[in-house]
């Protein structure tokens, strides 16, 4: 493994990141609502499971979904649903003022770890990027280096999101518009759980 290959790795890793997605809305919207200590907690959540996805991959699971589509389309499902019951939420607080939604703090870094668990597309981009860019018959060490650079690479990237949406010029600017900001994300969020479930239904 060499030093181009892992910065080949990151640089498709940080396009996969910075795309609009459940992860990225989540990390958005959780900095928003509930400031930067909500938003990193979310972020770590995300990179954690990401991280986790890389580490199966490089354990074969992805393989495994191949072998068994009955699995894959279970987790799908459960994705779906999750991110269905998330926007629904999202949707029914919209309206609430910003001091009741405080406790979303708490549970930020577990939102932002089902997020990750219920997206089985996780695992196979991994192992497609893996194939792509590394050698085959990578040993143990270098897989765990593997893992531990794409967990960095979560954090920094949505620590460094929760910084800028935390600022006092975007925070006021989401107070002014918080329902229909909370609103349209809601909207966003369900129409992703919905393909993914058209996704399913057409395979």
């Amino acid at each position: 493994m060499s030093l181009e290959q892992v910065l080949a790795f990151n640089l498709v890793l940080a396009v996969a990141i910075a795309s609009p997605g459940p992860a990225l809305l989540m990390a958005v919207q959780t900095s928003l609502s509930a400031g930067r200590m909500a938003g990193i907690a979310v972020g770590f959540g995300l990179g954690t499971m990401a991280a986790a996805w890389t580490a199966m991959a490089l354990l074969g699971l992805g393989a495994v979904f191949r072998l068994f589509p009955a699995v894959h389309t279970a987790a799908k499902i459960a994705g779906a649903a999750y991110l269905l019951y998330l926007a629904w939420r999202m949707w029914r607080n919209a309206a609430a003022p910003v001091h009741a939604r405080t406790a979303a703090a708490k549970r930020a870094f577990r939102q932002g770890f089902l997020v990750n668990l219920l997206n089985p597309k996780s695992v196979l981009f991994a192992a497609a990027v893996l194939v792509t860019v590394f050698p085959a018959g990578l040993d143990a060490a270098s897989s765990a280096l593997i893992v531990a650079n794409h967990f960095l690479v979560e954090i920094a990237f949505y620590s460094a999101l929760a910084f800028c949406m935390s600022t006092e010029a975007v925070a006021r600017r989401y107070m002014q518009a918080k329902r229909h900001i909370d609103r349209a994300a809601a909207l966003i969020l369900g129409g992703l759980g919905l393909r993914l479930l058209l996704s399913r239904a057409q395979e």
